[in-house]
């Protein structure tokens, strides 16, 4: 069960590698791959955090608001980026045997998409995301975005 601690670990500092599709919605487009860097704060003792990654590759930063309803039991996560300044619409999902499973409904290309975040390998010193659209309802998916987290060297521990 899904609790407000389950985002703890990624509070403080990472260095990420960026694996991710030119066409999102694309099965055969080319990947590229990418460095970045990411910073979270945690808020309301845990039940909430926010992070910044910044992508110069892109030339953009990301922001994700996480909040965790005490009712529901489920997390929301909420994407915003530099080049917008909009928030998108949340994906909404929980924790389960260390694995988070976060899904919401959006647009990509003029396209409506089903959108799934899947957290896993969740450590103190790395984790994944990554990212899957379906054009179907969920039937099927097509992974499009790939982050793999790993802890500074100077880091050491994550801040909190």
């Amino acid at each position: 069960m899904s609790s407000p601690h389950d985002f703890d670990f990624f509070h403080g500092d990472w260095e990420v590698h960026h694996r991710r599709r030119t066409d999102f919605l694309d099965p055969d487009s080319d990947w590229e791959e990418f460095p970045s860097t990411s910073r979270c704060w945690p808020l309301f003792d845990g039940a909430a955090n926010i992070d910044e990654i910044d992508m110069p590759h892109l030339g953009a930063k990301g922001l994700t608001l996480r909040l965790f309803d005490q009712e529901t039991r489920l997390w929301s996560l909420n994407w915003s980026s530099s080049r917008s300044g909009r928030l998108f619409p949340p994906v909404v999902g929980a924790f389960d045997g260390g694995r988070g499973e976060f899904y919401g409904d959006d647009t990509h290309d003029g396209k409506d998409v089903r959108a799934r975040f899947v957290w896993s390998g969740v450590s103190d010193t790395s984790a994944r995301w990554e990212q899957s659209f379906s054009l179907d309802g969920g039937e099927t998916w097509l992974t499009n975005w790939i982050m793999e987290f790993t802890r500074p060297a100077a880091s050491g521990t994550p801040a909190g």
